[in-house]
C-alpha cells in the first residue's frame, strides 16, 4: 500500500477525531511545549486503558470539530475551538478526570537550559563544591558568582539566582549549568483546560474538595437569597422597623451584616 496523500491524511484524521468525539465526553486540553516524541510515547503507554492522547495541528483539529458538529448537530464540542491555541493536544478519557490529570503530571523529565530558551522558573545555583579545577574561577567571575578554592577545586560560597523566570537563557549561563551537571527545567504535558459533557473549566476545579464546594454554595446562597430577605426590612421606616424586628441574636446580627455588605456591593 502506497503512502497516503495529504488529502487522504486529512480525511483519516477527521474520521479519527470524529470517532473519538462520538465515544468520549471528557477531554483534557494539554500544552505540549518542549515535549519530545519518546516522552509522549511513554505518556501514551501510561494512559492506556481509559484514555487516549491525540496530537495534531490546531487547524486540523478545528476542522475536524466543525465537521463533527455539522454532521451530528452536536455543537457542544465547538466550545473547544477557542482553546486550541499554541502547541496543544487532546486527551480523551473515560476515567476520573482528576486521576488522569495526576497521571499525566507524573511524566515530566528534566531538561538542560539551552541557549535562547525562556526560563519557566527561577534558576538558583546552590552553594557547595563544584568539582571544577581552579582554572575555571574566571568563568564564575564573569557571572558574578562568589567562589573560593577549597581542596584544589572551586566552591560556590552562597546561593546565586542565575536566571530569572521569563528571561532567556544566555550562552554563559547555559555553559555553566552544563559544567555543573544541572538540568534546571522539567517538561511534560500540562493540563490547561478541562472539557466535560459540553462544559469547559479550569483544571484547578479538579482539586476542589467537598468542603470547598459546600463553602462556595454557602457564599452563593448568601449572595442570592439573603439580600432579598433583608432588603424589605432595610427599606422600612426606622420606627416601624423597631416594632417589627425581633431581638437579634449574635448569629442574626452577623448574617444581617453580611447581607448588607453583599447588597451594597451589588
Amino acid at each position: 500500500m502506497g503512502k497516503l496523500s495529504k488529502a487522504d491524511k486529512k480525511l483519516a484524521y477527521d474520521a479519527k477525531l470524529c470517532r473519538l468525539m462520538d465515544e468520549y465526553s471528557q477531554i483534557l486540553i494539554v500544552a505540549a511545549d518542549n515535549v519530545g516524541s519518546n516522552q509522549l510515547q511513554n505518556i501514551r503507554k501510561g494512559l492506556r486503558g481509559d484514555s487516549l492522547v491525540l496530537m495534531g495541528k490546531n487547524t486540523m483539529m478545528k476542522r475536524s470539530i466543525r465537521i463533527h458538529a455539522e454532521n451530528t448537530g452536536n455543537n457542544a464540542y465547538l466550545n473547544l475551538l477557542p482553546l486550541l491555541q499554541g502547541n496543544v493536544g487532546l486527551i480523551f478519557t473515560k476515567g476520573d478526570l482528576k486521576e488522569v490529570s495526576e497521571e499525566v503530571a507524573k511524566y515530566k523529565v528534566g531538561a538542560p537550559a539551552r541557549v535562547g530558551l525562556v526560563a519557566p522558573i527561577d534558576v538558583i545555583v546552590p552553594p557547595g563544591n563544584t568539582g571544577l579545577d581552579p582554572s575555571q574561577t574566571s568563568f564564575f567571575q564573569v557571572l558574578n558568582i562568589p567562589t573560593k578554592i577549597n581542596k584544589g577545586t572551586v566552591e560556590i560560597i552562597t546561593p546565586v539566582e542565575l536566571i530569572k523566570k521569563g528571561d532567556k537563557v544566555g550562552s554563559s549561563e547555559a555553559a555553566l549549568l552544563a559544567k555543573l551537571g544541572i538540568r534546571p527545567f522539567s517538561y511534560g504535558l500540562v493540563v490547561q483546560s478541562v472539557y466535560d459533557n459540553g462544559s469547559v473549566f479550569s483544571p484547578e476545579v479538579l482539586d476542589l474538595t467537598e468542603d470547598d464546594l459546600m463553602e462556595n454554595l454557602l457564599l452563593l446562597w448568601l449572595q442570592l437569597v439573603l439580600p432579598t430577605l433583608v432588603l424589605p426590612l432595610l427599606l422600612l421606616p426606622r420606627r416601624k422597623r423597631r416594632r417589627t424586628s425581633p431581638p437579634r441574636s449574635p448569629m442574626m446580627t452577623w448574617v444581617s451584616a453580611c447581607s448588607i455588605n453583599l447588597f451594597c456591593q451589588v
